[in-house]
């Protein structure tokens, strides 16, 4: 199976593990991942991130991502939106930024000092590309 949107993908699959109840998911590793998923649990949407490796036929990295939940079964991530797509791309400048539901969620970023949300973006004054909103 190809997979065309992986950013979109591993938000998917966050979000399906907490309305499945799951305690953990699995995301096939990439760096880009890596990064989102750590902004994630810096903001308190999944409870860690841990880099694996899969043994059989072929050997295969994956990130084991835990789902946080705020009361029992009721996933902390009401929703997640990827809004910078292949097919097309989002940017902004630090001055647009506006905040994601009045203040109750965050859009990561993509800038040129690295993977950040939106309110440390507005701190550092820098813009970039809009990978995804969070709620």
């Amino acid at each position: 199976m190809v997979i065309t949107d992986p950013i979109g993908d591993m938000l998917m699959r966050i979000r399906n593990a907490g309305v499945a109840n799951k305690t953990t998911t699995l995301v096939p590793f990439s760096d880009m991942k890596l990064r989102i998923a750590n902004v994630l649990v810096k903001e308190g949407y999944i409870t860690h991130v841990t880099k694996k490796t899969r043994k059989g036929k072929t050997s295969t990295r994956v990130l084991e991502v835990g789902i946080v939940y705020d009361a029992p079964r009721t996933p902390h991530v009401r929703g997640m939106e990827r809004v910078s797509r292949p097919s097309r791309r989002m940017y902004v400048a630090a001055k647009e930024l506006k905040p994601v539901l009045q203040g109750h969620g965050l859009f990561i970023l993509s800038t040129p000092k690295g993977i950040m949300t939106d309110a440390e973006a507005r701190k550092e004054n820098v813009g970039g590309e809009i990978i995804c909103k969070v709620w």
